[in-house]
């Protein structure tokens, strides 16, 4: 199957496009773009990859499914593009650069510019149909993105891995704790912020962990 993918990952990723699970899963997603609203738009689904090349990878940030609101997901976890509200969860990842950090709110929401820095912000599922939380799980893409990781964290060292709430720490066990850095708390979403993301401190713990594996940080 050909994949439109950035040539990096589509190395990396090797015959995970032959595997019977992934042959289901592109023809799910074909069928699902062809009679429904599906988010974000069909050239965006592998944005993440394409603004952060296998070797550029630093940091990773592990959503769980693109927003299902219109106009607000476009392929990277979390992010929105410019002119679009922020969304709850990413309205607490800004709340806590401030708190960690001392930054300032940002103008929007668009974190391409964490992408360009080799921030993948990737989501465990890659699509989702409208005002359907969760309608493309187990569908495939879990194990995409899982294979993904594993195969990230085994062949590459000092990464940090973010992993935030239950869903994300799921794919804990696909790193290589040896050769990277896994950080952990619960889901910036309202719901589960106050369990411990908002005071996780983990933008500064990067940043740290970079500097001292002799890399320049992020300019969250």
């Amino acid at each position: 199957m050909n994949v439109k993918l950035e040539n990096s990952w589509k190395q990396l990723l090797g015959d995970e496009f032959s595997k019977p699970y992934f042959d289901s899963l592109a023809k799910f997603v074909k069928s699902e773009y062809e009679s429904k609203t599906i988010y974000p738009k069909g050239n965006a689904i592998f944005k993440a990859f394409d603004l952060c090349p296998v070797d550029k990878v630093k940091v990773v940030i592990l959503g769980q499914d693109p927003y299902h609101g219109p106009n607000q997901a476009h392929g990277l976890a979390f992010s929105v593009k410019e002119g679009i509200p922020f969304p709850p969860s990413l309205l607490n990842i800004f709340k806590e650069l401030k708190s960690d950090l001392d930054l300032p709110f940002p103008p929007h929401g668009n974190l391409e510019r964490w992408a360009e820095q080799g921030v993948l912000l990737l989501n465990a599922t890659l699509t989702v149909e409208a005002n359907k939380a969760g309608s493309h799980q187990k569908k495939g893409w879990e194990t995409f993105t899982s294979a993904v990781i594993k195969k990230l964290a085994s062949r590459k060292s000092n990464i940090v891995f973010l992993l935030w709430g239950a869903y994300a720490q799921k794919k804990a066990e696909d790193i290589d704790a040896e050769k990277n850095l896994k950080l952990q708390t619960s889901h910036p979403s309202p719901l589960s912020s106050y369990r411990g993301f908002l005071g996780c401190k983990h933008f500064s713990q990067t940043n740290a962990y970079l500097e001292a594996h002799g890399m320049v940080p992020i300019k969250w």
